[in-house]
């Protein structure tokens, strides 16, 4: 699907947990998430380390939209 976004000639960014599966289809932006359920979060944590988390992740992959790049790019996620 995004591929087919990109031809469109809209930027996007594809927050996945699976990146390696990402990168087959196609994606050309790739933000790293947690896990299968839970992509941007742990429900085992409080919610402002939850929200925390989240922020710091959707704040990579706006970044990633204004970068330009000539390749497929995995954005490294800093823990």
């Amino acid at each position: 699907m995004t591929k087919e976004i990109e031809k469109a000639g809209i930027t996007i960014v594809q927050m996945a947990n699976l990146i390696p599966i990402a990168k087959t289809v196609g994606a050309n932006r790739m933000v790293p998430t947690i896990s299968i359920p839970y992509p941007l979060g742990d429900p085992n944590t409080p919610k402002e380390q939850q929200w925390k988390l989240r922020y710091h992740r959707v704040g990579i992959a706006l970044e990633a939209l204004t970068t330009e790049i000539q390749e497929q790019t995995v954005f490294k996620v800093k823990v």
